[in-house]
C-alpha cells in the first residue's frame, strides 16, 4: 500500500514538472504557426499543426494522470 502512494506521488511530481514544459512548447509552436501563416508557408503550417496535435495529446495525457 505504501509503495502505491510513493508511486502516485512521484507521478504527480513528474506531471507538475512536465506540464509547464509542454505549455511552453505549445506557445512556441503557436508563434511558429502564426509566422508560417503570415509567410503563407504551407509546409511549415502543416508541420506546426501536426506538432500542435502531438503536444495536445501529451498535455491531455499528463493532465489526466
Amino acid at each position: 500500500m505504501a509503495m502505491k502512494h510513493v508511486m502516485e506521488a512521484l507521478r504527480k511530481r513528474e506531471a507538475e514538472e512536465k506540464l509547464p514544459v509542454i505549455r511552453l512548447e505549445i506557445d512556441y509552436e503557436l508563434v511558429t504557426l502564426h509566422d508560417a501563416m503570415l509567410a503563407e508557408d504551407e509546409a511549415q503550417i502543416k508541420k506546426s499543426k501536426n506538432r500542435l496535435a502531438e503536444l495536445r495529446k501529451q498535455l491531455i495525457e499528463w493532465s489526466i494522470n
